[in-house]
């Protein structure tokens, strides 16, 4: 069967292919890999202007306590993430991962506190798997994935001024706000975030007003369509995690380096600590380590190290160390970045390892992350 016949389409396919996108399958939808300027100028563009994503192949899923308290809603949640939900003011954002009993990631997600409810935006691969682990262990809460919407992310330094011309109150919005805003006359939901280490926004509308508000936001001369291509590059360099990549349910959160995620009230001696699946051993590994660390990786030359490498800690290959799981050509860095396992003992910054490439050993030093400096507004 072709599977283009099978793969889902987003509210804003028919404008990826008047814009020209070269389109690959993606989590099961139809999705732009890059437009016609590529994904080298779509990368700097995003970091010195405003570059304009399709992400409505994520999950948008509504939790909703019955008893109609934000409360209740935020107590169930916490009994699937070690984050703390209850303390999150309405009108933020925090970000979080699903954990299962052996203590490690099921998914990560964004969670928003809307007052009378929790907006969880997942990703796009698990959204059914998630919806399904929520109603299993939810006996009090309506949990409902948003079919009729579409999500918008415009990314970079001039994402402010873009989104100011149909909408000028998000200038007083500051990182990890939500907001509900009107974007011609639709009623749509702008968080201050994204996934490119840039100031940025992500905006969830109707399905129906998604082409109209698209097209009105590349109207600016300072805004352009990104495609999935450079999205990946810009994570990369913003050390951010791809499920499936860098982060799996064969990695807990402290091994993906994930523990400033995990707020004091859920820690070893917090208020609420543990209560979510796998805690024994994500609380054990915040008070004595683990064993290995996800860390960012820097190859010396011009060539990326692809995911899947292995690494060494010798260049004859006899230590094996662990592997590459994300790994590009960073435009902004001007070199390649790469981010991998290794274990703890050879996790500082400046330790040099091995990448093992057609047989050859390639040096790579273990450098900090992010490679950028993000831009967020606090």
């Amino acid at each position: 069967m072709d599977d283009q016949t099978v793969l889902k389409k987003t509210p804003l396919h028919a404008l990826h292919l008047s814009l020209g996108a070269k389109m690959v399958p993606f989590a099961g939808y139809d999705m732009p890999v890059q437009y016609p300027a590529g994904v080298l100028k779509e990368h700097l563009y995003t970091r010195t202007d405003a570059g304009l994503f399709d992400v409505s192949h994520m999950g948008q899923v509504v939790v909703k306590a019955r008893s109609g308290t934000y409360a209740d809603a935020a107590m169930a949640l916490e009994s699937l993430v070690p984050v703390d939900i209850l303390g999150l003011k309405e009108g933020r954002q925090r970000y979080g991962f699903f954990t299962d009993e052996h203590g490690c990631i099921l998914d990560d997600l964004m969670i928003t506190n809307r007052g009378d409810h929790l907006f969880v935006v997942v990703n796009a691969a698990c959204k059914d798997t998630d919806v399904a682990h929520m109603k299993a262990h939810f006996s009090d809460c309506d949990v409902t994935l948003l079919e009729d919407r579409a999500l918008l992310a415009l990314q970079g330094p001039r994402a402010e001024a873009v989104l100011a011309e149909l909408w000028p109150d998000v200038v007083d919005m500051k990182f990890m706000d939500v907001c509900d805003a009107s974007l011609h006359d639709a009623a749509c939901i702008v968080s201050r975030s994204g996934y490119s280490g840039e100031d940025g926004f992500e905006i969830s509308v109707p399905a129906e007003n998604a082409e109209q508000i698209a097209r009105a936001l590349l109207e600016d001369l300072h805004c352009m369509p990104i495609g999935l291509g450079a999205r990946d590059s810009l994570r990369l360099e913003a050390g951010l995690c791809l499920y499936g990549n860098d982060i799996d349910t064969t990695t807990s959160p402290i091994e993906a380096s994930l523990e400033w995620a995990i707020q004091k009230a859920r820690r070893p001696g917090g208020e609420r600590a543990g209560g979510f699946p796998g805690a024994r051993r994500i609380l054990d590994e915040l008070t004595n380590g683990t064993s290995r660390r996800r860390v960012g990786l820097k190859p010396q030359g011009k060539a990326p190290v692809r995911s899947h490498a292995r690494l060494f800690a010798d260049s004859e290959g006899k230590t094996e160390l662990g592997e590459v799981t994300s790994g590009t050509f960073g435009p902004s860095v001007e070199g390649p970045v790469a981010m991998g396992y290794v274990p703890a003992q050879y996790a500082e910054p400046g330790t040099q390892i091995f990448a093992e490439i057609r047989g050859k050993y390639l040096p790579m030093t273990v450098a900090r992350l992010p490679f950028i400096t993000p831009t967020y507004k606090r």
